[in-house]
């Protein structure tokens, strides 16, 4: 047995020794052809011009950074389609993706988000004028391609009024986003059961413009809730904008517990389920992305002549 070992070794490093010499040679005879490193340092500027044009040339690859998905798919969620399989049509999906693109470019559909304000003008035939306008805070925004939907809550004659809104419908002439912000839910159903003042807006409320490349700013407001009965058991869900609710007896954090489902964070196949593919929002954000940064920047520039004012000459 040592013996085998032994030869083993033996043929291992005479085999190493061998590579070495055919190694030096190969090295010697390389330095022997130059003159002083002069073919070398010639190859070596080839080489860098080479990789240089290569690098001009080739187009431009979105980092990690800069990603079109990594913030287009929170200002344009709509473009996404339904994560469910049963509902996906890939030749539906780009159709609809270009109808949305024809309509963004007949209508200004500004970011906003869960919490903004928007004043929504619309063409209703029983409208004196024909038209019609709400301003209302955005309670929800959900649905997908030319489904998407938002919602729109104010309270008018100390009377709750909610108005369902399509993102693409026709009908809608201008949408304006009076405060862009952010609220710490996803949804605001529960200001149905809160406070008026958390719900009322004038309906002659001005623009309040965002300096240009500021975040957008989160509203940590925490509304407080009227006296029972309300529409929804708020104090059996978890919501971050809700404030002095109210201890739970023993039988209701029973029932509070059975309706939690503290598992589901580690279910990554519910979460596959949920949601499509950074690779799959890759390519629908690249397909619409350029147009979608042009109608973009025309925004910014219409928003930049609206907030100067042209000096008057004094007497």
């Amino acid at each position: 047995m040592m013996s085998l070992v032994s030869s083993f070794r033996r043929e291992l490093w005479q085999n190493v020794f061998c590579y070495k010499k055919t190694v030096t040679k190969w090295s010697h005879a390389l330095l022997s052809t130059t003159q002083d490193g002069s073919e070398i340092s010639s190859e070596a500027t080839n080489y860098e011009q080479k990789t240089e044009s290569t690098v001009a040339t080739t187009p431009t690859v979105f980092r990690e950074g800069n990603k079109p998905s990594s913030r287009a798919r929170f200002m344009y969620p709509e473009f996404l389609p339904d994560p469910k399989f049963e509902w996906r049509n890939p030749i539906r999906e780009k159709l609809e993706r270009m109808d949305m693109m024809k309509r963004r470019s007949q209508i200004d559909i500004p970011e906003f988000y869960v919490g903004s304000i928007l004043a929504v003008t619309s063409s209703t035939p029983h409208a004196p004028n024909k038209i019609s306008k709400f301003v209302g805070i955005c309670i929800q925004r959900s649905g997908c391609g030319l489904r998407a939907q938002f919602v729109l809550r104010n309270v008018i004659d100390q009377l709750g009024t909610e108005i369902v809104y399509r993102i693409y419908d026709p009908t809608i002439q201008k949408i304006d986003v009076l405060r862009l912000e952010k609220r710490l839910d996803n949804e605001l159903f529960y200001l149905r059961d809160a406070l008026p003042e958390y719900s009322t807006f004038p309906l002659d409320m001005e623009v309040e413009f965002l300096p240009e490349g500021s975040d957008v700013p989160v509203n940590d407001v925490k509304v407080k809730l009227k006296s029972k009965p309300w529409t929804q058991r708020w104090d059996l869900r978890s919501f971050n904008g809700i404030a002095d609710i109210p201890v739970l007896t023993p039988k209701q954090l029973i029932r509070r517990s059975k309706n939690l489902k503290p598992w589901e964070k580690y279910d990554l196949m519910k979460q596959y389920r949920l949601t499509i593919p950074e690779e799959e929002q890759n390519e629908i954000f690249a397909e619409v992305y350029s147009e979608l940064h042009q109608l973009e920047l025309l925004r910014k520039k219409i928003k930049r002549k609206r907030m100067f004012v042209k000096p008057v000459k004094t007497s």
